[in-house]
């Protein structure tokens, strides 16, 4: 199929009539992807690894960010590579997964050449979803090590998953009218070869909406989804969530990118989350987004690769919530009433 006839689908068609195999993913041939939850403490961790490098960026547009080495992705610093991504739940104690798949990645002999030993790049970035399942419950760096151990290249799930195990969205009313929400995917392949995907997990404070204008899960009453925006405009809104969200994604490709390019990739990639997610970028949001390119496809249009790169992530978005499963007693959008109006 075209890829331009794809992406009209993509547009047009509700999520439920769009198949699509998260694996497709690894067709880009320098990724792959560990994932390990805990469904009973309701967390989890998610790696991305690059054990050849990939040239990387991000862009943090919430205001209650936990981040790891997102310093060293700034266009005008030295390192251009990283060998891995983490997205993961315990706020900032899930921090402590990032520092397990750099031990993993240190004994497999990855990681940038010192001259007295290989470091391996690793950032990211956590969620805060402590107010679902046990909030002892957090991933530590065994968690990491082991997630960063077993990645593959195949098996790839979404919904209740590695990150998206704890996520919630629509808490506008504060958690008890909130819904489970999980992790998403979602990637293209265009005819010249150009691979570029996203791996989202939704932990909004806002609602997610798909591409008419209905909320596809968010915030609740007795009757079903409502608008919480509409919430924010009579001054109802629950004042006790503040940084206890965030939306934290990654796009990839196979293209060869720049630091600087990377970035602008990222940037371009929030209007994704600003279509699928109202509001966003919030005080009560952490959102980022990396960009990370494999270098495996010569260098690309940025324009295209950027407006790509948010179709990619708003359809991630989406499916992360679709693919959910009730849990910590909050209910799923599969399991609610026909999605509202804003």
């Amino acid at each position: 199929m075209k890829p331009w006839i794809a992406l009209l689908g993509l547009l047009a068609l509700p999520l439920a009539a769009q198949p699509h195999d998260p694996n497709a993913l690894f067709a880009i041939e320098g990724l792959k992807i560990g994932q390990l939850s805990d469904p009973k403490g309701l967390t989890g961790v998610t790696v991305l690894r690059f054990d050849a490098g990939a040239t990387a960026s991000v862009d943090v547009r919430g205001a209650a960010p936990g981040t790891r080495e997102t310093d060293l992705l700034k266009p005008e610093n030295l390192v251009d590579k990283v060998h891995a991504i983490v997205l993961t739940g315990g706020s900032a104690f899930g921090l402590d997964a990032m520092s397990g798949v750099a031990r993993q990645l240190e004994s497999e002999g990855i990681g940038f050449d010192t001259g007295v030993a290989r470091v391996p790049i690793v950032t990211g970035a956590v969620l805060f979803d402590l107010a679902l399942g046990d909030p002892k419950a957090r991933p530590d760096a065994a968690m990491g090590q082991q997630a960063a151990k077993g990645a593959k290249r195949d098996g790839l799930s979404e919904g209740n998953v590695g990150a998206g195990t704890g996520a919630s969205v629509g808490k506008i009313r504060g958690m008890a009218h909130a819904t489970k929400s999980g992790l998403g995917v979602y990637s293209v392949t265009l005819d010249n070869g150009l691979v570029v995907g996203a791996v989202v997990a939704v932990n909004a404070w806002g609602d997610v909406y798909d591409r008419r204008g209905q909320i596809l899960a968010g915030t609740r009453d007795e009757q079903g989804f409502i608008p919480g925006t509409a919430l924010i405009f009579q001054g109802a809104s629950e004042p006790g969530f503040v940084g206890r969200n965030t939306t934290i994604g990654a796009i990839v490709t196979n293209a060869t990118l720049t630091k600087s390019q990377a970035l602008k990739v990222a940037q371009m990639a929030h209007d994704g989350y600003a279509r699928a997610i109202r509001p966003v970028h919030s005080l009560n949001d952490g959102d980022a987004i990396f960009a990370a390119g494999t270098g495996e496809l010569g260098p690309v249009d940025v324009n295209t690769l950027g407006v790509i790169a948010a179709e990619v992530m708003e359809t991630a978005i989406h499916r992360a919530v679709q693919a959910a499963q009730p849990a910590g007693g909050l209910p799923a959008a599969r399991d609610l009433a026909t999605p509202a109006s804003p």
